[in-house]
Formats: C-alpha cells, structure tokens, sequence
C-alpha cells in the first residue's frame, strides 16, 4: 500500500484540528559541516564539477516547535 503525501486518515468522530506549526529547515554538508542557505545552493554545490560534493554528502534537518499538544484527545 503507498501512501499519499495529501491523504488524511481519520479514525473516530470530529474534525482534523490543523495546528499552525513554526519549522525550521538546515540543509549542511556532511563532509565539509558546510552550511547551506537554501536547496538550490546545495545542488549547485552538488552539480558543480570543481567540489567532490555528492547528493549523499547534503544532510537536512528539520525541527518542528510545537508549544502545546493534546497527545491524549476527548476521553468521552
């Protein structure tokens, strides 16, 4: 079975609360710790022929800053 990125599974009764989110996104270079601006630096790094940069060396990161979240849901 693949999984859509758009699909909602909803299980029970209600509504999907969409809760606004803050992210943060680091694109680094494993081999140099380079740290990269964007996506389209780092592919050009990649695609540059003068460094040895490969698509395995671009590590990205990503942290999620959720202030308060209800793990638990209506217990009636």
């Amino acid at each position: 079975m693949s999984i859509k990125k758009d699909e909602t599974v909803l299980a029970g009764k209600g509504a999907v609360k969409i809760i606004p989110v803050e992210t943060k996104i680091t694109i680094t270079n494993t081999q140099t710790g380079k740290e990269y601006v964007d996506e389209k630096e780092a592919l050009a790094d990649v695609e540059n022929p003068a460094t040895s940069t490969e698509e395995e060396h671009i590590k990205r990161d990503v942290a999620v800053m959720v202030n308060s979240l209800d793990i638990f849901g209506d217990t009636t």
